[in-house]
Protein backbone atom coordinates (compact mmCIF):
# COMPACT_ATOMS: atom_id res chain seq x y z
CA UNK A 1 0.00 0.00 0.00
CA UNK A 2 2.82 2.35 0.90
CA UNK A 3 4.60 1.59 -2.40
CA UNK A 4 1.41 2.34 -4.35
CA UNK A 5 1.06 5.67 -2.58
CA UNK A 6 4.66 6.55 -3.46
CA UNK A 7 4.03 5.68 -7.13
CA UNK A 8 0.88 7.80 -7.12
CA UNK A 9 2.85 10.75 -5.74
CA UNK A 10 5.47 10.46 -8.52
CA UNK A 11 2.93 10.61 -11.34
CA UNK A 12 1.97 14.31 -10.83
CA UNK A 13 5.66 15.16 -10.49
CA UNK A 14 6.50 13.43 -13.77
CA UNK A 15 3.54 15.08 -15.44
CA UNK A 16 4.74 18.43 -14.17
CA UNK A 17 8.23 17.76 -15.55
CA UNK A 18 6.78 16.78 -18.95
CA UNK A 19 4.59 19.90 -19.12
CA UNK A 20 7.50 22.13 -18.11
CA UNK A 21 9.74 20.53 -20.75
CA UNK A 22 7.06 21.00 -23.37
CA UNK A 23 6.66 24.69 -22.39
CA UNK A 24 10.45 25.21 -22.59
CA UNK A 25 10.50 23.50 -25.99
CA UNK A 26 7.71 25.70 -27.33
CA UNK A 27 9.39 28.82 -25.88
CA UNK A 28 12.68 27.86 -27.51
CA UNK A 29 10.97 27.38 -30.86
CA UNK A 30 9.28 30.73 -30.52
CA UNK A 31 12.56 32.40 -29.51
CA UNK A 32 14.55 31.04 -32.44
CA UNK A 33 11.76 31.86 -34.80
CA UNK A 34 11.76 35.49 -33.67
CA UNK A 35 15.45 36.38 -33.40
CA UNK A 36 17.80 37.10 -36.31
CA UNK A 37 20.10 34.06 -36.40
CA UNK A 38 22.12 35.66 -39.20
CA UNK A 39 21.62 32.70 -41.48
CA UNK A 40 22.94 33.12 -45.00
CA UNK A 41 20.30 34.65 -47.21
CA UNK A 42 18.97 32.41 -49.93
CA UNK A 43 17.28 35.34 -51.66
CA UNK A 44 19.08 38.13 -53.55
CA UNK A 45 18.22 41.45 -55.17
CA UNK A 46 20.36 43.22 -57.77
CA UNK A 47 19.77 46.84 -58.77
CA UNK A 48 20.76 48.13 -62.21
CA UNK A 49 20.62 51.90 -61.68
CA UNK A 50 19.10 53.95 -64.50
CA UNK A 51 21.17 56.80 -65.94
CA UNK A 52 20.56 60.49 -66.61
CA UNK A 53 19.82 61.36 -70.24
CA UNK A 54 22.36 62.93 -72.61
CA UNK A 55 22.50 66.40 -74.17
CA UNK A 56 23.08 66.06 -77.91
CA UNK A 57 24.00 68.65 -80.56
CA UNK A 58 22.23 69.19 -83.88
CA UNK A 59 24.73 66.90 -85.63
CA UNK A 60 24.29 64.15 -83.05
CA UNK A 61 27.40 64.74 -80.94
CA UNK A 62 27.04 63.96 -77.24
CA UNK A 63 27.86 67.15 -75.33
CA UNK A 64 26.91 65.75 -71.92
CA UNK A 65 26.33 62.12 -70.99
CA UNK A 66 26.43 59.81 -67.99
CA UNK A 67 28.21 56.56 -67.31
CA UNK A 68 28.16 54.14 -64.42
CA UNK A 69 30.99 53.68 -62.00
CA UNK A 70 31.62 50.53 -60.01
CA UNK A 71 33.73 49.45 -57.05
CA UNK A 72 35.44 46.13 -56.34
CA UNK A 73 34.77 44.66 -52.88
CA UNK A 74 36.34 41.54 -51.40
CA UNK A 75 35.99 39.82 -48.03
CA UNK A 76 39.56 39.04 -47.01
CA UNK A 77 38.31 36.29 -44.68
CA UNK A 78 37.37 34.26 -47.74
CA UNK A 79 40.75 34.51 -49.49
CA UNK A 80 42.70 31.23 -49.33
CA UNK A 81 45.99 32.16 -47.57
CA UNK A 82 47.85 29.76 -49.85
CA UNK A 83 46.53 31.53 -52.95
CA UNK A 84 46.65 35.15 -51.81
CA UNK A 85 49.51 36.02 -54.20
CA UNK A 86 47.61 34.44 -57.08
CA UNK A 87 44.64 36.68 -56.26
CA UNK A 88 46.88 39.76 -56.12
CA UNK A 89 48.52 39.02 -59.48
CA UNK A 90 45.29 38.26 -61.31
CA UNK A 91 43.40 41.22 -59.85
CA UNK A 92 46.28 43.52 -60.73
CA UNK A 93 46.30 42.20 -64.30
CA UNK A 94 42.53 42.75 -64.78
CA UNK A 95 42.17 46.05 -62.92
CA UNK A 96 45.43 47.83 -63.68
CA UNK A 97 45.99 48.47 -59.96
CA UNK A 98 49.51 48.00 -58.65
CA UNK A 99 50.16 44.71 -56.76
CA UNK A 100 51.66 46.74 -53.92
CA UNK A 101 48.43 48.69 -53.36
CA UNK A 102 46.29 45.55 -53.57
CA UNK A 103 48.48 43.72 -51.08
CA UNK A 104 48.35 46.66 -48.69
CA UNK A 105 44.52 46.82 -48.94
CA UNK A 106 43.84 43.14 -48.25
CA UNK A 107 46.38 43.02 -45.42
CA UNK A 108 44.98 46.15 -43.77
CA UNK A 109 41.70 44.66 -42.56
CA UNK A 110 40.28 41.22 -41.79
CA UNK A 111 36.88 41.59 -43.36
CA UNK A 112 35.23 43.52 -46.21
CA UNK A 113 37.66 45.75 -48.14
CA UNK A 114 37.13 48.04 -51.16
CA UNK A 115 39.97 47.42 -53.63
CA UNK A 116 39.06 49.90 -56.40
CA UNK A 117 36.71 52.86 -56.92
CA UNK A 118 35.55 54.47 -60.18
CA UNK A 119 35.69 51.34 -62.31
CA UNK A 120 34.07 51.80 -65.73
CA UNK A 121 31.47 49.42 -67.18
CA UNK A 122 33.88 47.48 -69.41
CA UNK A 123 36.41 46.93 -66.63
CA UNK A 124 33.56 45.92 -64.31
CA UNK A 125 32.51 43.19 -66.75
CA UNK A 126 36.07 41.86 -66.97
CA UNK A 127 36.34 41.80 -63.17
CA UNK A 128 33.07 39.89 -62.89
CA UNK A 129 34.51 37.27 -65.21
CA UNK A 130 37.64 37.20 -63.05
CA UNK A 131 35.51 36.60 -59.97
CA UNK A 132 34.06 33.42 -61.52
CA UNK A 133 37.53 32.19 -62.45
CA UNK A 134 38.82 32.79 -58.94
CA UNK A 135 36.04 30.60 -57.54
CA UNK A 136 36.99 27.82 -59.95
CA UNK A 137 40.67 28.16 -59.03
CA UNK A 138 39.86 27.73 -55.35
CA UNK A 139 41.08 31.19 -54.42
CA UNK A 140 38.01 31.71 -52.22
CA UNK A 141 37.21 29.41 -49.33
CA UNK A 142 34.39 29.37 -46.82
CA UNK A 143 34.79 31.09 -43.48
CA UNK A 144 33.09 30.13 -40.22
CA UNK A 145 32.00 33.01 -38.05
CA UNK A 146 31.93 31.39 -34.61
CA UNK A 147 30.39 34.40 -32.90
CA UNK A 148 27.38 34.34 -35.20
CA UNK A 149 27.46 30.63 -35.77
CA UNK A 150 27.39 30.82 -39.57
CA UNK A 151 29.62 29.84 -42.46
CA UNK A 152 29.79 31.95 -45.62
CA UNK A 153 31.74 32.57 -48.81
CA UNK A 154 31.61 36.02 -50.43
CA UNK A 155 34.61 36.37 -52.69
CA UNK A 156 35.01 39.30 -55.11
CA UNK A 157 31.94 41.49 -55.75
CA UNK A 158 31.65 44.24 -58.37
CA UNK A 159 28.94 46.66 -57.29
CA UNK A 160 27.68 50.03 -58.52
CA UNK A 161 29.17 53.03 -56.77
CA UNK A 162 27.49 55.82 -58.67
CA UNK A 163 26.92 57.90 -61.79
CA UNK A 164 29.55 60.08 -63.44
CA UNK A 165 28.62 62.99 -65.74
CA UNK A 166 30.90 63.45 -68.74
CA UNK A 167 31.26 66.70 -70.71
CA UNK A 168 33.00 65.50 -73.84
CA UNK A 169 33.84 68.94 -75.27
CA UNK A 170 34.92 70.58 -72.01
CA UNK A 171 33.88 74.27 -72.01
CA UNK A 172 32.04 74.26 -75.37
CA UNK A 173 28.45 75.57 -75.10
CA UNK A 174 28.85 76.59 -71.50
CA UNK A 175 27.33 78.21 -69.57
CA UNK A 176 24.23 77.22 -71.59
CA UNK A 177 24.68 73.49 -70.89
CA UNK A 178 25.10 74.20 -67.17
CA UNK A 179 26.44 71.83 -64.55
CA UNK A 180 25.34 69.26 -61.96
CA UNK A 181 25.79 68.40 -58.31
CA UNK A 182 26.07 64.97 -56.68
CA UNK A 183 24.00 63.39 -53.93
CA UNK A 184 23.79 59.96 -52.30
CA UNK A 185 20.79 57.67 -52.66
CA UNK A 186 20.88 54.12 -51.28
CA UNK A 187 24.71 54.36 -51.20
CA UNK A 188 24.75 55.21 -54.92
CA UNK A 189 26.02 58.58 -56.18
CA UNK A 190 23.36 60.36 -58.23
CA UNK A 191 23.37 63.80 -59.91
CA UNK A 192 20.94 66.67 -60.47
CA UNK A 193 21.05 69.83 -62.59
CA UNK A 194 21.98 73.16 -60.99
CA UNK A 195 22.30 75.60 -63.92
CA UNK A 196 21.61 75.87 -67.63
CA UNK A 197 19.88 73.13 -69.60
CA UNK A 198 20.85 70.62 -66.90
CA UNK A 199 18.61 72.55 -64.51
CA UNK A 200 15.80 73.58 -66.89
CA UNK A 201 15.25 70.02 -68.13
CA UNK A 202 16.26 68.25 -64.92
CA UNK A 203 12.99 66.29 -64.61
CA UNK A 204 13.21 65.14 -68.23
CA UNK A 205 16.89 64.19 -68.02
CA UNK A 206 16.46 62.37 -64.71
CA UNK A 207 16.32 58.55 -64.79
CA UNK A 208 12.81 57.14 -64.61
CA UNK A 209 13.18 53.68 -63.09
CA UNK A 210 16.02 51.46 -61.90
CA UNK A 211 16.25 47.92 -63.20
CA UNK A 212 15.75 45.32 -60.44
CA UNK A 213 16.27 41.53 -60.49
CA UNK A 214 15.03 39.48 -57.53
CA UNK A 215 15.32 35.76 -57.00
CA UNK A 216 16.92 32.83 -55.19
CA UNK A 217 20.69 32.58 -55.42
CA UNK A 218 23.01 29.69 -56.07
CA UNK A 219 26.09 28.65 -54.08
CA UNK A 220 28.25 31.26 -55.84
CA UNK A 221 25.80 34.05 -55.07
CA UNK A 222 24.32 34.36 -58.58
CA UNK A 223 20.58 34.92 -58.96
CA UNK A 224 18.75 31.91 -60.37
CA UNK A 225 16.45 33.11 -63.15
CA UNK A 226 13.32 30.99 -63.04
CA UNK A 227 9.60 31.32 -62.53
CA UNK A 228 10.10 32.60 -59.00
CA UNK A 229 12.43 35.46 -59.98
CA UNK A 230 11.14 38.92 -60.91
CA UNK A 231 12.64 41.50 -63.29
CA UNK A 232 11.88 45.24 -63.45
CA UNK A 233 13.04 47.03 -66.61
CA UNK A 234 15.58 49.84 -66.33
CA UNK A 235 14.35 53.12 -67.85
CA UNK A 236 16.95 55.85 -68.38
CA UNK A 237 16.22 59.57 -68.56
CA UNK A 238 15.32 61.24 -71.86
CA UNK A 239 18.00 62.79 -74.06
CA UNK A 240 17.86 66.44 -75.15
CA UNK A 241 18.45 67.16 -78.84
CA UNK A 242 19.45 70.76 -79.48
CA UNK A 243 18.97 73.16 -82.38
CA UNK A 244 22.62 74.15 -81.92
CA UNK A 245 25.39 72.82 -84.17
CA UNK A 246 28.50 71.95 -82.18
CA UNK A 247 30.81 72.92 -85.04
CA UNK A 248 29.21 76.35 -85.60
CA UNK A 249 29.12 76.96 -81.85
CA UNK A 250 32.83 76.23 -81.50
CA UNK A 251 33.75 78.45 -84.48
CA UNK A 252 31.89 81.43 -83.02
CA UNK A 253 33.24 80.81 -79.51
CA UNK A 254 36.75 81.19 -80.98
CA UNK A 255 35.68 84.47 -82.63
CA UNK A 256 34.35 85.75 -79.31
CA UNK A 257 37.46 84.66 -77.41
CA UNK A 258 39.69 86.56 -79.82
CA UNK A 259 37.43 89.62 -79.71
CA UNK A 260 37.42 89.65 -75.90
CA UNK A 261 41.23 89.59 -75.82
CA UNK A 262 41.61 92.20 -78.56
CA UNK A 263 39.05 94.61 -77.09
CA UNK A 264 40.05 93.89 -73.49
CA UNK A 265 36.38 93.35 -72.72
CA UNK A 266 34.66 91.81 -69.73
CA UNK A 267 32.56 89.48 -71.92
CA UNK A 268 31.31 89.04 -75.47
CA UNK A 269 27.93 87.40 -76.14
CA UNK A 270 26.42 86.35 -79.47
CA UNK A 271 23.23 84.58 -80.56
CA UNK A 272 21.70 83.46 -83.87
CA UNK A 273 17.99 82.64 -84.05
CA UNK A 274 15.95 81.29 -86.93
CA UNK A 275 13.47 84.12 -87.45
CA UNK A 276 10.40 82.12 -88.47
CA UNK A 277 10.62 79.32 -85.90
CA UNK A 278 12.49 80.80 -82.93
CA UNK A 279 15.09 78.02 -83.00
CA UNK A 280 18.33 79.10 -81.35
CA UNK A 281 21.14 77.97 -83.65
CA UNK A 282 23.90 79.55 -81.57
CA UNK A 283 24.21 81.03 -78.09
CA UNK A 284 27.82 81.71 -77.20
CA UNK A 285 29.82 83.57 -74.59
CA UNK A 286 33.51 84.28 -74.23
CA UNK A 287 33.17 83.47 -70.50
CA UNK A 288 33.00 79.71 -70.16
CA UNK A 289 34.07 76.85 -67.89
CA UNK A 290 34.53 73.08 -67.93
CA UNK A 291 31.59 71.60 -65.94
CA UNK A 292 33.77 68.60 -64.97
CA UNK A 293 36.42 70.80 -63.36
CA UNK A 294 35.00 74.16 -62.26
CA UNK A 295 37.72 76.39 -60.84
CA UNK A 296 37.16 79.02 -58.19
CA UNK A 297 38.13 81.87 -60.53
CA UNK A 298 35.43 80.67 -62.96
CA UNK A 299 32.50 81.07 -60.55
CA UNK A 300 31.63 84.38 -62.22
CA UNK A 301 31.17 82.48 -65.51
CA UNK A 302 28.49 80.10 -64.17
CA UNK A 303 25.59 82.43 -65.01
CA UNK A 304 24.10 82.62 -68.49
CA UNK A 305 24.57 86.37 -68.87
CA UNK A 306 22.46 86.39 -72.04
CA UNK A 307 19.45 86.20 -69.68
CA UNK A 308 20.85 86.75 -66.17
CA UNK A 309 22.54 90.09 -66.85
CA UNK A 310 20.35 93.16 -67.46
CA UNK A 311 21.70 96.49 -68.66
CA UNK A 312 20.79 99.82 -70.23
CA UNK A 313 20.84 99.03 -73.95
CA UNK A 314 21.44 102.43 -75.54
CA UNK A 315 20.45 103.24 -79.11
CA UNK A 316 19.27 99.74 -80.02
CA UNK A 317 16.00 100.82 -78.34
CA UNK A 318 15.27 103.53 -80.94
CA UNK A 319 13.64 101.25 -83.57
CA UNK A 320 10.99 100.10 -81.08
CA UNK A 321 9.90 103.66 -80.28
CA UNK A 322 9.89 104.52 -83.97
CA UNK A 323 7.74 101.49 -84.83
CA UNK A 324 5.20 102.54 -82.16
CA UNK A 325 5.03 105.97 -83.78
CA UNK A 326 4.49 104.39 -87.21
CA UNK A 327 1.76 102.14 -85.84
CA UNK A 328 -0.06 105.13 -84.31
CA UNK A 329 0.38 107.16 -87.55
CA UNK A 330 2.19 109.82 -85.57
CA UNK A 331 5.20 110.00 -87.85
CA UNK A 332 5.91 109.76 -91.57
CA UNK A 333 9.34 108.30 -92.42
CA UNK A 334 9.96 111.28 -94.71
CA UNK A 335 9.03 113.98 -92.18
CA UNK A 336 11.87 116.39 -91.47
CA UNK A 337 13.16 116.59 -87.93
CA UNK A 338 15.31 119.46 -86.75
CA UNK A 339 18.49 118.22 -85.02
CA UNK A 340 19.91 121.59 -83.94
CA UNK A 341 23.48 120.67 -84.80
CA UNK A 342 23.39 117.66 -82.48
CA UNK A 343 22.53 119.52 -79.27
CA UNK A 344 19.06 119.92 -77.78
CA UNK A 345 17.72 120.74 -74.33
CA UNK A 346 14.65 119.25 -72.65
CA UNK A 347 13.98 120.81 -69.27
CA UNK A 348 17.32 120.94 -67.51
CA UNK A 349 18.83 118.06 -69.52
CA UNK A 350 20.98 118.60 -72.60
CA UNK A 351 20.82 115.80 -75.18
CA UNK A 352 23.74 115.38 -77.57
CA UNK A 353 24.52 113.49 -80.76
CA UNK A 354 27.89 112.21 -81.92
CA UNK A 355 27.07 113.54 -85.44
CA UNK A 356 26.16 117.22 -85.92
CA UNK A 357 23.20 117.28 -88.30
CA UNK A 358 20.87 120.23 -88.65
CA UNK A 359 17.99 118.33 -90.25
CA UNK A 360 17.22 114.64 -90.78
CA UNK A 361 14.26 112.76 -92.19
CA UNK A 362 12.40 110.82 -89.52
CA UNK A 363 13.72 107.48 -90.75
CA UNK A 364 17.28 108.88 -90.90
CA UNK A 365 16.99 109.60 -87.19
CA UNK A 366 17.27 105.80 -86.88
CA UNK A 367 19.80 105.38 -89.70
CA UNK A 368 22.21 107.91 -88.17
CA UNK A 369 21.21 107.13 -84.56
CA UNK A 370 20.24 110.65 -83.49
CA UNK A 371 19.44 111.00 -79.79
CA UNK A 372 18.14 114.52 -80.43
CA UNK A 373 15.80 113.33 -83.17
CA UNK A 374 14.30 110.33 -81.34
CA UNK A 375 13.88 112.41 -78.14
CA UNK A 376 11.64 114.86 -80.01
CA UNK A 377 9.71 112.15 -81.87
CA UNK A 378 9.08 110.20 -78.65
CA UNK A 379 7.08 113.14 -77.26
CA UNK A 380 4.31 112.35 -79.77
CA UNK A 381 3.44 109.14 -77.91
CA UNK A 382 1.15 109.48 -74.92
CA UNK A 383 2.48 107.84 -71.78
CA UNK A 384 -0.02 104.93 -71.84
CA UNK A 385 0.80 103.95 -75.43
CA UNK A 386 4.50 104.33 -74.67
CA UNK A 387 4.32 102.03 -71.63
CA UNK A 388 2.09 99.43 -73.27
CA UNK A 389 4.27 99.50 -76.37
CA UNK A 390 7.38 98.58 -74.38
CA UNK A 391 5.45 95.78 -72.69
CA UNK A 392 4.12 94.30 -75.92
CA UNK A 393 7.67 94.07 -77.32
CA UNK A 394 8.42 91.84 -74.33
CA UNK A 395 10.45 94.17 -72.12
CA UNK A 396 10.18 93.53 -68.37
CA UNK A 397 8.79 90.05 -69.17
CA UNK A 398 10.35 86.60 -69.38
CA UNK A 399 11.45 85.82 -72.92
CA UNK A 400 10.33 82.20 -72.63
CA UNK A 401 13.73 80.78 -73.62
CA UNK A 402 14.32 77.32 -72.16
CA UNK A 403 16.88 78.37 -69.55
CA UNK A 404 16.33 79.03 -65.82
CA UNK A 405 16.87 82.12 -63.68
CA UNK A 406 16.08 84.80 -66.27
CA UNK A 407 16.24 88.43 -65.10
CA UNK A 408 13.36 90.33 -66.65
CA UNK A 409 14.87 93.80 -66.37
CA UNK A 410 12.77 96.92 -65.73
CA UNK A 411 10.94 99.61 -67.66
CA UNK A 412 9.94 103.01 -66.24
CA UNK A 413 6.70 103.04 -64.29
CA UNK A 414 3.81 104.29 -66.32
CA UNK A 415 3.44 107.60 -64.46
CA UNK A 416 7.12 108.43 -65.09
CA UNK A 417 6.50 108.34 -68.82
CA UNK A 418 4.36 111.45 -68.45
CA UNK A 419 7.70 113.27 -68.14
CA UNK A 420 9.29 114.58 -71.35
CA UNK A 421 12.74 113.72 -70.03
CA UNK A 422 11.78 110.09 -69.28
CA UNK A 423 10.21 109.74 -72.72
CA UNK A 424 13.40 111.09 -74.28
CA UNK A 425 16.04 109.09 -72.41
CA UNK A 426 14.07 105.83 -72.59
CA UNK A 427 13.79 106.30 -76.37
CA UNK A 428 17.55 106.15 -76.73
CA UNK A 429 18.01 103.35 -74.22
CA UNK A 430 18.58 104.81 -70.76
CA UNK A 431 16.39 104.51 -67.67
CA UNK A 432 15.40 101.02 -68.85
CA UNK A 433 17.10 97.67 -68.27
CA UNK A 434 16.78 94.68 -70.59
CA UNK A 435 18.54 91.39 -71.11
CA UNK A 436 20.24 90.25 -74.29
CA UNK A 437 17.66 87.61 -75.30
CA UNK A 438 14.77 90.04 -74.76
CA UNK A 439 16.38 92.38 -77.30
CA UNK A 440 17.02 89.57 -79.77
CA UNK A 441 13.42 88.37 -79.48
CA UNK A 442 12.12 91.92 -79.99
CA UNK A 443 14.33 92.56 -83.04
CA UNK A 444 13.12 89.30 -84.52
CA UNK A 445 9.66 90.90 -84.86
CA UNK A 446 11.01 93.19 -87.59
CA UNK A 447 12.29 90.18 -89.56
CA UNK A 448 9.14 88.09 -89.10
CA UNK A 449 6.31 90.24 -90.43
CA UNK A 450 5.53 91.74 -87.03
CA UNK A 451 5.10 88.38 -85.27
CA UNK A 452 6.76 87.38 -82.01
CA UNK A 453 8.17 83.88 -81.53
CA UNK A 454 9.60 82.28 -78.39
CA UNK A 455 13.30 81.38 -78.62
CA UNK A 456 14.07 77.67 -78.05
CA UNK A 457 17.40 75.89 -77.63
CA UNK A 458 16.04 72.31 -77.45
CA UNK A 459 14.39 70.91 -80.57
CA UNK A 460 13.03 67.74 -78.95
CA UNK A 461 13.73 65.21 -76.23
CA UNK A 462 13.75 61.49 -76.88
CA UNK A 463 12.65 59.05 -74.17
CA UNK A 464 14.12 55.63 -73.40
CA UNK A 465 11.63 53.99 -75.78
CA UNK A 466 12.72 56.15 -78.74
CA UNK A 467 9.68 58.41 -78.84
CA UNK A 468 10.43 62.04 -79.75
CA UNK A 469 8.70 64.89 -77.90
CA UNK A 470 9.14 68.16 -79.78
CA UNK A 471 9.56 71.41 -77.86
CA UNK A 472 7.26 73.76 -79.68
CA UNK A 473 6.95 77.51 -79.18
CA UNK A 474 3.68 79.05 -78.14
CA UNK A 475 1.48 80.29 -80.95
CA UNK A 476 2.90 83.31 -82.77
CA UNK A 477 1.72 86.70 -81.57
CA UNK A 478 1.17 89.64 -83.95
CA UNK A 479 2.88 92.52 -82.14
CA UNK A 480 2.90 95.19 -84.84
CA UNK A 481 1.17 95.31 -88.25
CA UNK A 482 2.95 93.64 -91.15
CA UNK A 483 3.29 96.99 -92.95
CA UNK A 484 5.04 98.54 -89.95
CA UNK A 485 7.41 95.56 -89.62
CA UNK A 486 8.26 95.77 -93.33
CA UNK A 487 8.94 99.48 -93.06
CA UNK A 488 11.18 99.00 -90.03
CA UNK A 489 13.01 96.23 -91.86
CA UNK A 490 13.76 98.65 -94.72
CA UNK A 491 14.97 101.32 -92.28
CA UNK A 492 17.30 98.83 -90.59
CA UNK A 493 18.63 97.74 -94.00
CA UNK A 494 19.26 101.39 -94.80
CA UNK A 495 21.11 101.70 -91.49
CA UNK A 496 23.52 99.05 -92.75
CA UNK A 497 23.72 100.52 -96.25
CA UNK A 498 24.28 104.15 -95.25
CA UNK A 499 24.37 104.49 -91.49
CA UNK A 500 26.05 103.24 -88.31
CA UNK A 501 25.97 99.56 -89.32
CA UNK A 502 27.69 100.04 -92.66
CA UNK A 503 30.59 97.73 -91.80
CA UNK A 504 28.28 94.66 -91.75
CA UNK A 505 27.48 94.76 -95.48
CA UNK A 506 28.03 91.50 -97.38
CA UNK A 507 27.34 91.33 -101.11
CA UNK A 508 24.36 89.17 -102.01
CA UNK A 509 22.75 89.12 -98.55
CA UNK A 510 19.98 91.21 -97.02
CA UNK A 511 21.40 92.61 -93.79
CA UNK A 512 19.82 95.13 -91.44
CA UNK A 513 20.39 96.19 -87.88
CA UNK A 514 21.08 98.87 -85.33
CA UNK A 515 24.07 99.79 -83.20
CA UNK A 516 23.93 100.69 -79.52
CA UNK A 517 26.63 102.21 -77.32
CA UNK A 518 25.59 102.88 -73.74
CA UNK A 519 27.47 104.34 -70.78
CA UNK A 520 27.70 102.07 -67.74
CA UNK A 521 26.39 103.57 -64.49
CA UNK A 522 28.32 103.05 -61.27
CA UNK A 523 27.33 104.38 -57.86
CA UNK A 524 24.55 106.44 -59.45
CA UNK A 525 26.80 108.14 -62.01
CA UNK A 526 27.61 107.35 -65.62
CA UNK A 527 31.25 106.42 -66.23
CA UNK A 528 33.44 106.36 -69.31
CA UNK A 529 32.88 102.61 -69.60
CA UNK A 530 30.42 101.21 -72.14
CA UNK A 531 28.35 98.27 -73.28
CA UNK A 532 28.19 98.16 -77.07
CA UNK A 533 25.89 96.03 -79.19
CA UNK A 534 24.52 95.34 -82.64
CA UNK A 535 21.16 93.64 -83.20
CA UNK A 536 19.73 92.87 -86.60
CA UNK A 537 19.16 90.20 -89.22
CA UNK A 538 20.83 88.46 -92.14
CA UNK A 539 18.66 86.90 -94.86
CA UNK A 540 18.93 85.33 -98.28
CA UNK A 541 16.03 84.41 -100.56
CA UNK A 542 15.01 81.39 -98.48
CA UNK A 543 16.55 81.76 -95.03
CA UNK A 544 15.95 84.35 -92.32
CA UNK A 545 18.05 84.81 -89.20
CA UNK A 546 18.04 87.30 -86.34
CA UNK A 547 21.47 87.94 -84.82
CA UNK A 548 22.69 89.82 -81.78
CA UNK A 549 26.15 90.72 -80.44
CA UNK A 550 26.93 92.36 -77.09
CA UNK A 551 30.39 93.51 -76.01
CA UNK A 552 30.48 94.22 -72.29
CA UNK A 553 32.87 96.88 -71.07
CA UNK A 554 35.50 96.98 -73.86
CA UNK A 555 38.51 98.89 -72.51
CA UNK A 556 40.78 99.03 -75.56
CA UNK A 557 41.55 102.69 -76.16
CA UNK A 558 39.06 104.40 -78.52
CA UNK A 559 37.30 101.05 -79.15
CA UNK A 560 34.03 101.49 -77.30
CA UNK A 561 31.66 102.43 -80.13
CA UNK A 562 29.52 99.54 -81.37
CA UNK A 563 30.69 100.23 -84.93
CA UNK A 564 34.23 99.27 -83.84
CA UNK A 565 33.35 96.41 -81.48
CA UNK A 566 30.02 94.60 -82.00
CA UNK A 567 29.64 95.32 -85.73
CA UNK A 568 32.86 93.55 -86.88
CA UNK A 569 31.93 90.49 -84.75
CA UNK A 570 28.45 90.45 -86.29
CA UNK A 571 29.98 90.46 -89.75
CA UNK A 572 32.36 87.60 -88.93
CA UNK A 573 29.46 85.50 -87.66
CA UNK A 574 27.47 86.11 -90.86
CA UNK A 575 30.53 85.18 -92.95
CA UNK A 576 30.78 81.91 -91.03
CA UNK A 577 27.08 81.29 -91.62
CA UNK A 578 27.76 81.57 -95.35
CA UNK A 579 30.73 79.21 -94.98
CA UNK A 580 28.65 76.66 -93.05
CA UNK A 581 25.74 76.79 -95.50
CA UNK A 582 23.18 78.62 -93.39
CA UNK A 583 23.09 81.50 -95.90
CA UNK A 584 23.60 81.57 -99.67
CA UNK A 585 24.46 85.00 -101.16
CA UNK A 586 22.76 85.70 -104.47
CA UNK A 587 24.79 86.37 -107.60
Amino acid sequence: MQKNQQKSAKIPFLFFILVLGFIVFIAALFYWAQIDRRLPRLYKKEINSALRGSIISKEGYSIASSKKLYKAVVDTRNINPNKKELFIKLYSLYSGESPKNIRRSINSYFGTVVLSYKIDAISAQYLRELSKKLYRLGVFISYEDKKRGITFIHGLDIVESGEYRIYNYKDTLTPVVGYIRKYEKNRITKVYGVKGLEKKYNDILNPVQDGIIKGNKDVLGNIILNGYSTITTRIDGSSLHLNISLKFQKIVENILDNAKDELKAKEVIACVMESKSGKILLLASSNRYNPSHIKKNQYKNLNVDAIEFSYEPGSVMKPFIFSLLLEENKVNPYDLVRIYGGKFKIGNKTIRDSHKFDWLSAEDVIVHSSNVGISQLAQKLNYVDYYNGLKKFGFSKHSGIDLPYEHTGIIPRIYKLKSEIYKAVTAYGYGIRVNFIQLLKAYNIFNNNGKMVVPKIVEYYQDAFGKKHFVTSKSYKQVIPVAVAKRMQKILIKTVEKGTGEATKIQGLIIGGKTGTAHIAKNGKYTNLYNSSFFGFADDKNHFFTIGVLVRKPTKKYYYYASLTAVPIFKKIVEEMVEEGYLSPSN
